[in-house]
């Protein structure tokens, strides 16, 4: 990778050994990755050598019923990370549920099984074939495997093949992510208590230390307006978001300091605007501030999400994200930031990567620089709303997880886009 490349310029340099004196080996140069702890300045992600980086990668869900990362009843956690690697992806927003986190602390401290949890989610006998089929795949795991040891797991293979880790708070209540209704919304909201909500997030950033690739995380994935809970409904305005963000954010901090910490706008996370606009934080007057962050703001990152799937014209779509999060990036922002966009995607079919919105990502992200995780690795769900096995045409891999829904798109348009944004 470029940015280790000039880790090892600059070692060479800086530290210029006596001729006599041996080469650093192999192993203990690889042991420099990621070159972390990463902070931000203006607009761009640094590692400790001063290279900027961005991500480029993909969505792992871990966060539906089951609880833990999708897929393994179908291939290893080794296959499937080869498989991001092979096209030159970088990154992996791996999503989790508060609830896990919620049930451990209910338990005196431990975690269920993937046996408990299958079963609790797909019933005894399904649950049971499906933790046969994962045991096959990944014999290192066994029926009292733990879900957050799973996590464990997958964040070791994915460190061990170098790709980033960026931790997402999907959701409170295990399940399939987003609607109005689903509890979920908004701070307070049926299943959003923000005490777990905070409690789970200084969970995952401190266990995530022994993770060598985990750099970031995401406070919480599309904050909405719940259409079924007027008391929460009140209270769904910026000033609100930013009494929560500051507090998520410190409990972060306090537990792993090295993480990057990513903020999420309103409306399913469309638009940040008032953040990086220094505009009044409505209903009250106050502004957001670096200095509300002490210590740690250098840590902050914007992201986006965008699903305009069906745009007919690709300068109106690089418009939409410019104005709703992109602006950041800019010396005309009142704030400036790195912006991240965390979900894009569409149906992995033969014909729609050629359209507009696809077509329009794959140069657009490149040429800004700006980092990016499509939505969504995974072909298929343990179970998603209810269905078990459930098919995600939107997936990059199919049914299986064996090889690529579409390998026209994937090895062509999107490769090149990976390309692209690294280089």
């Amino acid at each position: 990778m470029k940015f280790f490349t000039a880790l090892i310029a600059l070692t060479s340099v800086a530290f210029a050994a006596p001729s006599s004196q041996p080469q650093q080996d192999e192993s203990s140069k690889r042991a420099a990755w990621p070159n972390g702890p990463f902070v931000t300045q203006g607009r761009y992600i640094r590692d400790t050598t001063g290279k900027n980086l961005t991500y480029a990668g993909t969505n792992w869900p871990g966060h539906n019923d089951v609880m833990f990362p999708e897929g393994l009843q179908y291939q290893s956690i080794e296959f499937i990370v080869q498989k991001i690697k092979s096209i030159g992806m970088n990154a992996v927003r791996l999503t989790f549920a508060i609830q896990m986190i919620d049930e451990i602390y209910s338990n005196g401290g431990k975690d269920i099984t993937i046996q408990q949890a299958l079963v609790q989610a797909l019933g005894q006998a399904n649950g049971a074939k499906i933790l046969g089929q994962i045991l096959a795949k990944n014999p290192r795991f066994t029926a009292s495997t733990t879900r957050l040891q799973v996590f464990d797991a997958v964040a070791e293979e994915l460190s061990k093949q170098q790709i980033l880790i960026h931790l997402d708070n999907h959701i409170s209540k295990g399940m399939w992510c987003c609607s109005a209704d689903d509890g979920n919304t908004w701070f307070g909201d049926r299943y959003f208590s923000v005490a777990n909500w905070t409690r789970g997030l200084a969970y995952m950033a401190d266990n995530g230390k022994s993770w060598p690739g985990l750099v970031s995380i995401g406070l919480r994935n599309e904050l909405r307006e719940p259409s079924n809970n007027q008391a929460v409904k009140n209270t769904y305005n910026w000033q609100t978001w930013y009494t929560y963000m500051k507090q998520a954010a410190q409990a972060v901090n306090n537990a792993n300091k090295d993480l990057l910490i990513f903020l999420s706008g309103l409306n399913y996370d469309t638009f940040i605007n008032p953040v990086f606009e220094g505009t009044a934080l409505t209903p009250g007057n106050g502004r957001f501030s670096f200095n509300d962050f002490p210590g740690y703001a250098n840590k902050l990152v914007l992201e986006i999400h965008n699903y305009e799937t069906g745009i007919n014209s690709c300068s109106s779509l690089q418009n939409n994200l410019y104005s709703r999060g992109f602006k950041a990036m800019s010396s005309s922002a009142v704030n400036v930031f790195p912006v991240m966009l965390t979900e894009f995607g569409f149906a992995m079919d033969a014909t729609t990567y050629r359209n507009t919105y696809a077509s329009c990502l794959s140069t657009y992200l490149p040429s800004q620089k700006a980092g990016w995780t499509i939505w969504v690795l995974a072909g298929s769900y343990y179970i998603r709303s209810g269905r078990q096995d459930y098919d995600e045409d939107w997936g990059m891999l199919n049914h299986d997880w064996s090889n690529w829904r579409q390998p026209a798109y994937i090895n062509g348009p999107f490769t090149s886009m990976v390309r692209g944004t690294l280089n």
